[in-house]
């Protein structure tokens, strides 16, 4: 009953809060940082779960802010054979979503499929190279990406609905409300993979690769799909971010957004399932808090302190230790 009490309250606020959370900036911060947190949600169902380090995780969410992007312009490239040009018109950015999802998922299959004979310190040279490569084809194949020019006047988000009609998500509020669907949606996912016989079979591959192997789990099929839905939640949390912050560079695979994904995700508590998001509010929030007491330097350096003191005392992460806190105070599990 407290737990629904809570759960209730907390969607509550999530529901409300552009209505009381006058000021627009700070709402635009809540919504890049919902997207961030989607994607230390989809890294921690690979980490947490799996014990598998992607270090080129951003990959994922950048390729599905390029495809979705490219998708609702249109493009225009030279044809791979012969001397025509291949030309795609612009589509829905809708259509742009749901191509991000499956075309990001789709590389994390393939990238799964080729790495994960080869874990552990490999796998994570492999996901950072991989990572590498994608932001230099986007710097590099101007034709298509524009290079260092970026993408711009990418178009919002759509809809076309019964009761409301047709139109576009241009101001900031109904972002939030598309942002906090997806939030959800991917938590609900994850949840019922870690509920059933898949995630138990990924817990067990963690905690015992050897024990489980004995057991009959096939260690690549799980793998892969670990990687595949993890990537393919990135790509639709980065699809969300090119349409609501309407222009792409290829900085969107800078490597500190994949550190910032894993410190969420390690401070927060992986392997459970609102480690990254307690994670994701703390550090997506604890900047701008900062931004407004002191400058640059000293902002940086409280953030890293912090991290450093979470991960010397809280070792497993913030949730655990609250778990392990409510254990000891009721006698209960939370």
């Amino acid at each position: 009953m407290k737990k629904l009490a809570l759960t209730l309250v907390v969607l509550l606020v999530l529901v409300t809060l552009p209505y009381w959370l006058s000021d627009q900036y700070y709402l635009h911060i809540v919504i890049t940082t919902g997207l961030f947190i989607v994607g230390a949600m989809s890294l921690n169902l690979l980490l947490g779960y799996t014990g598998q380090l992607n270090l080129g995780h951003i990959a994922f969410f950048g390729i599905g802010a390029y495809v979705s992007a490219l998708t609702s312009l249109g493009f225009e490239i030279a044809a791979p054979f012969g001397d025509g040009t291949l030309v795609v018109e612009p589509s829905s950015p809708f259509l742009g979503f749901v191509l991000a999802t499956i075309i990001a998922g789709l590389f994390g299959f393939i990238i799964g499929k080729l790495s994960f004979k080869i874990r552990g310190a490999y796998f994570v040279i492999v996901t950072i190279s991989f990572a590498e490569v994608t932001r230099l084809v986007s710097l590099n194949w101007v034709d298509l990406t524009q290079g260092p020019l970026a993408l711009n006047n990418i178009p919002p988000m759509a809809y076309n609905l019964p009761f409301l009609g047709e139109g576009e998500l241009w101001s900031k509020t109904p972002n939030y409300y598309l942002v906090l669907a997806l939030a959800i949606v991917c938590y609900i996912i994850i949840r019922r993979i870690v509920q059933s016989r898949v995630g138990r079979a990924m817990i067990a591959l963690r905690e015992n690769e050897p024990l489980a192997v004995s057991a009959g789990i096939n260690v690549t099929r799980y793998l892969n799909f670990a990687a595949t839905t993890s990537a393919a939640m990135a790509g639709a949390a980065g699809a969300l971010y090119a349409h609501y912050i309407r222009i792409i560079d290829p900085d969107v695979f800078l490597f500190i957004y994949t550190v910032t994904m894993v410190i969420m995700v390690i401070t927060g508590g992986k392997g459970t399932l609102i480690g990254p998001i307690i994670g994701g509010i703390i550090f997506g929030i604890l900047p701008v808090g900062l931004r407004e007491v002191a400058g640059p330097e000293v902002q940086w350096i409280v953030y890293g302190v912090a991290m450093v003191l979470i991960v010397m005392f809280l070792p497993q992460g913030i949730v655990p230790a609250i778990q392990k806190w409510w254990t000891r105070r009721t006698g209960s599990e939370t």
